[in-house]
């Protein structure tokens, strides 16, 4: 394999492991547009989604066999953790599909990968690092995400005191992160300083999720609890709102066309605000969030297409 020089190899020796955030962000586009009451769309995207998953699963799997030191060494990159994040968001939707035997299979899957590929991550952790320092946070929270709809969907309490554990976890993953971001990525990353931004929305997902599990057959929260909770998430909503508007600000300022892989932890983030926004709205009782929701989904549909025509594009070149 590494001697020649046909299209597949050449793909393969280049195939870096933040690709796979492009099947975190097909799967978040398939929930927000299911959020936003187009179940069909949400289906085809779906569909998209398991065939990137499958894809990355079989290369994951043939690197650890194949190639154990490039899977080692991409292993301490944060990239690696789209394996855990990608695979939680997947759970995600098919528990909304009502499928919850694959969700739980997923989840079980994503939370074996978690410490596996969370440890030698962050023990390479650096300074001034760009976007991807946020995964580690991203991670956490799709797993709180994925646990808090299956307690939901299964009324299981252990499960939805589970995601409250990795919920506060996660927003620690995100203040480490902080400590450490480059600021200057703002205005010159190449997608994945949208990750920033990303890791607030699925933190606000992961609390909305977490409010609506509970129920009053299933008692989980107490009205502190429930409070705080409320009160946490409209936070990091309005705090990725924020982000967002900076984010979009920097990027007409100093636009940066071209494809490039890391395009999809930008097209995540988008997707992720859409869903994070219809959810909180829903949740917490404030329903004029439906329409600006509904908007971020078509802006996140539109970057993912933006995204597919890079990818096959640059493909095609090469």
């Amino acid at each position: 394999m590494p001697g020649s020089s046909s299209p597949l190899h050449v793909w393969w020796a280049r195939r870096s492991p933040a690709g796979g955030a492009a099947v975190m962000a097909t799967g978040i586009v398939s929930v927000g547009l299911l959020l936003a009451g187009h179940a069909v769309l949400s289906r085809i995207a779906l569909g998209v989604a398991c065939a990137a998953w499958l894809g990355f699963a079989a290369a994951f799997a043939a690197r650890l066999v194949f190639e154990r030191e490039r899977w080692a060494a991409e292993a301490e990159t944060p990239g690696a953790l789209t394996a855990v994040a990608g695979t939680a968001v997947l759970g995600t939707r098919f528990s909304l599909l009502g499928r919850q035997v694959l969700a739980e299979a997923l989840l079980a899957l994503a939370a074996v990968l978690w410490p596996v590929l969370l440890a030698p991550v962050v023990r390479h952790w650096g300074r001034r690092m760009p976007g991807t320092a946020f995964m580690g946070c991203v991670a956490t929270q799709a797993l709180a995400v994925s646990a808090a709809v299956l307690a939901d969907a299964t009324s299981t309490a252990w499960l939805a005191h589970t995601a409250l554990v990795l919920f506060w976890l996660g927003l620690l993953f995100y203040a480490l992160a902080l400590a450490r971001f480059d600021p200057r990525q703002v205005v010159e990353g190449a997608g994945d300083q949208w990750i920033a931004g990303g890791a607030l929305a699925i933190s606000a997902l992961a609390g909305a999720r977490l409010i609506a599990a509970d129920s009053p057959h299933l008692y989980l929260w107490s009205d502190d609890d429930r409070d705080v909770l409320r009160t946490v998430t409209v936070a990091l909503l309005v705090l990725d709102l924020a982000c967002y508007a900076v984010l979009l600000f920097a990027e007409a300022a100093r636009p940066r066309p071209g494809y490039d892989v890391r395009r999809w932890s930008t097209v995540f983030p988008m997707g992720m605000t859409a869903a994070a926004t219809l959810s909180v709205g829903a949740t917490v009782g404030i329903p004029w969030l439906r329409g600006p929701g509904v908007v971020l989904v078509w802006i996140s549909v539109a970057a993912w297409l933006a995204a597919v025509v890079g990818a096959i594009t640059s493909t095609a070149r090469r």
